[in-house]
């Protein structure tokens, strides 16, 4: 039961409740659900729950049993309530007690278990939601016009009531043709892009939103603030404090009165200070979100007409209508018509204009998000984001469709990740639970001296078993888990003043361990801002010489030229054009303008552009933009379709060089193409390619396809800009380096751009050789094959097959490089390839690479997976915009942006420095040496009074109230408050401290220091029976034997009643009783267990090299949480929360 309270407080929140993990794997062998799946049980005893995504769960079905709920009953009453707080810390037992398995179809209790590696056990009650009340529903017909609704699956017959679950916030009900629970609150993933446009483009009827609103509930992201009652009783409830009720029952039974009440009041007085931390938290909370449930919407209803409401009411399926005007979006929608701009900050990290174009009429019969491929999201307004423009096609306004409410969104998922955060998997917390046991251990040794030892000198039963219990609580600190995370608190602080906020507080430990970088380039390594270097045009077959800007002269007028003032993401916000930097530094090289559109046909919302006063001579007024294709990391392009002002319509294309040329004509692509490009690329230039075609006249382009756009087109020739490094960037890899971590480029740009980068930053230094690496696979062909080269040079080796791929890279360079250190560079699309391909190779691959360029989001994600089960600590280090993924899955993600925090990473830079990086690891660190520094102290201090307490049991003596009320509160409260307040050590070294409390040096250390306390206090107690003036029966044998004066005094100090703890008892026996604990051996062992304390706080207090030394530590206090609690036997910092 101790285990598993000390399983619970690592972290987990507990606004909405604990969660709950389950110990002890003969238990869970001879108790597992799945031992019951047997047929008895039924085929449908057991199902998956969220399949193939991250909260994936098992779900059980249970029944409840009203002989096993009678006895559990009884239980409960016989035990005093104690049954009933086992079942609330063990969720699973109070499941397998109270109910029998069956079908999940009949089960009205759910166990759910979640498949990751914490197995947490979690139960739900399955609720009925009754449809009766809706007249207009006929009990032979569909609930919903959509027959292939799972709205009408869900709906039982002829009764119309639906079975449900509520799990971490969302509704699931039962499907009864599928057999398990899904998802509502939803629109159905399987819609074509066809259905979308056709079923929903008109809007619902008001009966069929009333029954949605019914199944699917309100769109709400609701956060009650949770009562001060209820958190006080969770927190008594905790165990924690029921181990702290058990210690002071025990102390009154001993009639340790003053040492009981001086613990209750201050268990009193962190209760107070955790229910206030833990009620602010919630505030905040539920303001965050309050907003969310009233937003005022418009919504389409078909036969119905516009209708105005509030954002509570919004059902998946509705049609909302956006108007002109900046919104906040209450839900998660599908853009059928128009375009509009968004500011997607709170999902990315990146506050800049977004566009979102409409979802094709597509009529493949493949569910709308395959047809859109990776960039589906393009046509997806997320809930939370701010519509900043909205333009409608043609007079219509634009339209979407709501695809999810309440906690299904993007923003609701958010909430939930602060209310319910996935367990850190870290060795540190596995190995608390290992020494805890060890300490159990050491306790129960402890119990069976005792009870021999009193026993053998004829003590009553009773005092025997309350002396072998005070053993457990004076071995076992109950606050000994908390310790762990005693340098977080005081981190976290240091780190919010240095500007980096931390979502997920458990991570900074883990900061400690990180080996391994992963910086993306552009905006992270380089300057977000890029200077217009030149243009490099094509011409027939070949290229032109260079044109390079000089500031202030314009671009000459010419395709060239059209596609830099159209193809771009600009928008114009306030009399000011914002917008991606590229875009932004491409468009003002132009010295063109951008404006609103006052057309009323078939302009009305088109961008227009309009050469300014310092623009070049050019022979046309303007262009309006049409129609948007945006960019995407996937995709690596944009189109736009413009029209010049009564003339003809284009399709302009820019972006990575390699993907524009397969949409161009061959003939129209110079044969130096590669050697022009690799020109500009290794010197560091970032190049982009533009492309153009005119469409034929009478062409509809409101009816072109992507696929039609993107054709057969003309290539232009080479864009060139200049993206300069950061100035701080070299220092910071070079203090990485030399503290021997790992710097790696993940970055979208040209593999041959990022090399160069790579090589003025200093991730790869000077006589060092680069291999680029190549691998491809042909359509039809099983085959793939592998391409290796050095940058420097034009030779090229080249295998394929199976018996040739290992022996090009078999396990260390390819020949010709002799010592040479070499550094391994591929492209997304050879990584692709290799991962499927040459699996056994990519270790070997990564172990020395270096730069990995035209990488997608979902690649990027990928390799720092692949990083991670080479046993590195991996952070992640970019701007939040294509990087979120590789930001949630790495160890430590840093998100550098303007936010407080995002969803994009666990911690979040206010600076766009990567000097934030070097600065967590250091704090990291720190915070982790803080944390072994405190576990270690608390075990030692327990240990050291477990060893003196057995000491005084074999004379039947024990330590008094006052004694040890100066060894908890004098001593260790006060070194508790100060052990952690050393700050981190200014440089980095090149090791890692040490991450596991079972590494040999760290238990070498406790075992000497428990050695050495032994020999310490059982020296103490032999030596002072041997001194001559020794009387066990005399306690004033020590003073001189003429001096009379005394004989009537108190005993000396050392031996006074006040030291040694008496009892405020009265009368003649107690007195007696009093007496029996004044010992020269009780005064010995406390005072050498007292100064062993001090040393021990001294020898652990470690400083250098990972943390300040220990007279710097008073700077730290500013930064740290002042004024925690002391437990029985310890002091304690309460685990950080959410």
């Amino acid at each position: 039961v101790y285990l598993a309270g000390f399983l619970g407080m690592k972290g987990e929140p507990r606004l909405q409740g604990r969660p709950h993990r389950l110990c002890g794997t003969a238990w869970q062998h001879l108790r597992s659900p799945k031992a019951s799946m047997g047929g008895r049980h039924g085929e449908n005893h057991r199902t998956l729950l969220n399949e193939g995504e991250e909260a994936e769960m098992e779900t059980f079905g249970y029944k409840t049993h009203g002989f096993r709920r009678a006895l559990c009953i009884a239980g409960y009453i016989l035990s005093c309530g104690i049954l009933l707080l086992v079942f609330y810390w063990k969720p699973a037992w109070d499941v397998w007690a109270n109910c029998v398995p069956c079908d999940l179809q009949e089960a009205d209790v759910v166990l759910l278990r979640t498949t990751d590696e914490f197995h947490m056990y979690s139960w739900k009650k399955v609720t009925w939601i009754s449809l009766s009340s809706l007249d207009y529903i006929r009990r032979d017909s569909a609930v919903v016009a959509d027959e292939s609704s799972l709205l009408n699956r869900v709906v039982r017959k002829p009764d119309l009531k639906v079975r449900c679950i509520q799990v971490q916030k969302i509704r699931y009900a039962w499907d009864l043709a599928a057999s398990r629970f899904q998802k509502v609150g939803v629109l159905e993933e399987s819609h074509t892009c066809a259905d979308i446009h056709v079923k929903f483009g008109s809007g619902l009827t008001s009966k069929e939103r009333d029954t949605r609103k019914l199944i699917c509930g309100p769109n709400t992201i609701e956060v009650e603030i949770t009562p001060i009652w209820k958190l006080l009783v969770k927190e008594v409830l905790n165990l924690f404090y029921v181990f702290q009720l058990f210690s002071v029952c025990l102390w009154l039974a001993e009639d340790y009165i003053e040492y009981s009440v001086a613990i209750v009041l201050m268990s009193l007085l962190s209760m107070a200070l955790t229910v206030y931390d833990l009620r602010k938290q919630s505030v905040k909370l539920h303001r965050l979100v309050e907003s969310h449930n009233s937003v005022p919407v418009k919504v389409c209803r078909r036969q119905a007409g516009l209708q105005a409401m509030e954002s509570r009411h919004l059902v998946p399926g509705d049609l909302l209508v956006l108007e002109r005007g900046r919104l906040m979006l209450p839900c998660d929608a599908i853009l059928i018509s128009g375009v509009c701009i968004v500011n997607e900050g709170m999902l990315t990290g990146e506050s800049i204009p977004v566009t979102k174009t409409c979802l094709p009429r597509d009529n493949g019969q493949q569910p709308w998000q395959a047809s859109c491929a990776d960039d589906y999201r393009r046509h997806v307004l997320f809930c939370g984001t701010q519509i900043i423009q909205a333009k409608g096609d043609g007079r219509e306004p634009a339209k979407a469709v709501v695809l999810r409410t309440g906690f299904n969104t993007a923003k609701g998922d958010l909430v939930r990740s602060i209310l319910y955060p996935k367990p850190m998997n870290f060795r540190l917390y596995r190995d608390a639970i290992r020494f805890l046991m060890f300490l159990i251990g050491i306790a129960g040794i402890g119990m069976v001296y005792t009870v021999c030892v009193f026993a053998l000198n004829g003590e009553a039963a009773g005092e025997v078993v309350k002396k072998a219990l005070d053993v457990i609580t004076i071995a076992v600190p109950p606050a000994l888990p908390a310790a762990l995370t005693s340098g977080i608190i005081y981190t976290q602080r240091r780190l919010k003043r240095k500007g980096i906020f931390c979502i997920s507080p458990q991570r900074i430990n883990v900061c400690g361990q990180l080996n391994l970088i992963c910086f993306d380039k552009t905006g992270t390594l380089t300057e977000d801002g890029l200077d217009l270097w030149g243009l490099v045009l094509a011409k027939g077959q070949s290229f032109q010489n260079a044109c390079s800007f000089s500031p202030g002269s314009p671009v000459p007028w010419g395709p060239a030229c059209g596609a830099m003032v159209s193809c771009h993401s600009l928008v114009l916000l306030d009399g000011q054009v914002q917008g991606d930097p590229l875009d932004l530094k491409m468009f003002e090289a132009t010295h063109w303008e951008i404006e609103e559109s006052k057309d009323d046909g078939e302009l009305a919302c088109a961008m227009i552009v309009k050469p300014g006063p310092k623009a070049s001579h050019a022979p046309i007024r303007g262009m309006a933009i049409l129609h948007q294709f945006p960019f995407s990391s996937a995709l690596q392009r944009m189109s736009v379709i413009v029209q010049e002002f009564s003339g003809d319509h284009h399709i302009f294309m820019k972006g990575a060089p390699e993907r524009v040329t397969h949409f161009c004509h061959p003939n129209s692509v110079p044969p130096s193409f590669t050697s022009q490009l690799q020109f500009y690329t290794s010197r560091g230039f970032r190049v982009i390619a533009l492309a153009h075609k005119t469409l034929p006249a009478g062409m509809p382009a409101a009816s072109l396809t992507r696929e039609d756009v993107e054709s057969n087109l003309t290539f232009l020739g080479f864009l060139i800009l200049e993206n300069r490094l950061k100035r701080e960037t070299r220092p910071v890899l070079e203090e990485l380096t030399a503290a021997r971590i790992r710097n790696v480029m993940v970055t979208g740009d040209n593999i041959q751009t990022a090399i160069t980068v790579a090589r003025e930053a200093g991730m790869i230094l000077p006589g060092s050789r680069v291999i680029l690496v190549e691998a491809s696979a042909q359509v039809g062909r099983p085959l793939a094959s592998i391409t290796w080269k050095l940058v420097e040079e034009s030779k090229i080796d080249r295998c394929s097959g199976p018996e040739d791929r290992h022996s090009a890279l078999g396990g260390g360079p390819p020949s010709g490089l002799g010592s040479s250190p070499f550094h391994f560079c591929m492209s997304g699309s050879s990584y692709e390839v290799i991962t499927q391909s040459f699996g056994h190779l990519l270790p070997k691959l990564l172990l020395n690479g270096t730069v990995f360029a035209r990488m997608s989001p979902a690649q990027k994600a990928s390799l720092v997976q692949e990083f991670q089960k080479m046993d590195y600590f991996v952070g992640m280090c970019g701007d939040g915009a294509n990087d979120c993924g590789a930001l949630k899955v790495a160890h430590a993600g840093i998100s550098l942006s303007e936010q407080e925090a995002s969803v994009a990473s666990p911690f979040t830079s206010r600076t766009p420095s990567v000097e934030c990086v070097p600065e967590l690891i250091r704090q990291g660190r720190a915070a982790l040496v803080t944390s072994f520094c405190m576990f270690k102290y608390m075990a030692l201090y327990s240990i050291i009074q477990y060893l003196g307490i057995l000491l005084l049991y074999w004379q039947l003596n024990t330590f008094g109230n006052y004694q040890f009320l100066f060894q908890d509160l004098a001593i260790t409260t006060l070194i508790g408050m100060t052990m952690s307040l050393n700050g981190a050590y200014p440089k980095l070294v090149p090791f890692r401290p040490a991450a596991r409390l079972t590494s040999p040096p760290l238990l070498l250390s406790v075992a000497l220091n428990i050695l050495f306390s032994l020999a310490l206090q059982v020296c103490g107690f032999v030596l002072v029976q041997k001194q001559p003036w020794y009387s066990a029966d005399d306690l004033l044998s020590a003073c001189a034997p003429r001096n009379t004066s005394l004989m009537g005094s108190p005993a000396p100090t050392g031996l006074s009643q006040g030291v040694h703890g008496m009892r405020n008892s009265t009368g003649g026996e107690e007195k007696e009783e009093e007496e029996s604990y004044q010992s020269y051996e009780n005064t010995t062992v406390w005072l050498l267990s007292t100064i062993n304390c001090l040393l021990v706080a001294v020898v652990f207090s470690k400083g250098k090299p990972f943390r300040q030394p220990v007279h710097k530590n008073c700077k730290g206090a500013k930064g740290g949480r002042r004024g925690r609690k002391a437990r029985p036997g310890t002091f304690s910092l309460m685990p950080v929360s959410c």
